[in-house]
């Protein structure tokens, strides 16, 4: 009898074991789901403060480029990482790329900076940093406007030599007791626009890549 009830016991145990491993199956398969579809609208959203829906025609997540190990290298990214290409008819009209200045006051400051064809500045965002609450983190477009400055800026507007903080002799705002994160900014927006001019074939390529897929 002890025997028998025994068994029984493990069996509803297994049983248990088993409906319990199910139902945990299923809800982290869905909030899996629903995870990766909030990080996917989280990353339109970004892509699109910098090239708006009205000027391009295009799904700038689909119509991505995995950048080679010597851009990826320049950019301070895994090589692999993805560069967004914004197309209108058929035709590039803008490139967001991945970029970190390494040198913030509080490490590393992950940004994407959107390029048009004719080279200017389309937008940055900082993604993520560990600057200074109330000082360096004025970066973040949610604390203050300072990175909206970039936009239309050019290797030649300003010169490259202005590319720098106005402490440094350059044309860039530094923010009131903190200089170290505009200028790891400014120089890595500069390097990338840079890079951007030295390979722009490579990042514009004229036929979209999810076509190429088909």
């Amino acid at each position: 009898m002890i025997g028998q009830s025994i068994s029984k016991n493990s069996l509803v145990l297994a049983l248990f074991a088993l409906a319990t491993a199910g139902v945990l199956a299923t809800t982290y398969t869905a909030t899996e789901a629903r995870i990766a579809e909030a990080e996917r609208r989280a990353a339109e959203s970004a892509l699109l403060e910098i090239v708006p829906r009205e000027r391009h025609d295009n799904d700038m997540l689909a119509d991505s480029l995995p950048l080679p190990a010597n851009l990826a290298l320049a950019l301070g990214v895994p090589p692999g990482t993805l560069a967004n290409v914004a197309y209108r008819k058929g035709m590039p009209v803008a490139v967001i790329l991945p970029s970190v200045a390494p040198d913030g006051y509080s490490g590393a400051i992950k940004l994407i900076v959107g390029i048009n064809t004719d080279g200017s500045v389309a937008g940055v965002r900082a993604l993520s940093h560990k600057e200074t609450p109330g000082l360096g983190d004025k970066v973040d477009l949610r604390k203050s406007d300072w990175v909206l400055g970039f936009n239309d800026k050019s290797l030649g507007n300003p010169s490259v030599d202005d590319w720098a903080v106005k402490k440094d002799g350059g044309e860039f705002d530094q923010f009131t007791g903190a200089t170290i994160t505009p200028r790891a900014v400014v120089k890595q927006v500069k390097q990338t626009l840079q890079l951007f001019q030295k390979h722009k074939a490579e990042l514009l390529p004229t036929t979209p890549p999810s076509a190429e897929d088909k």
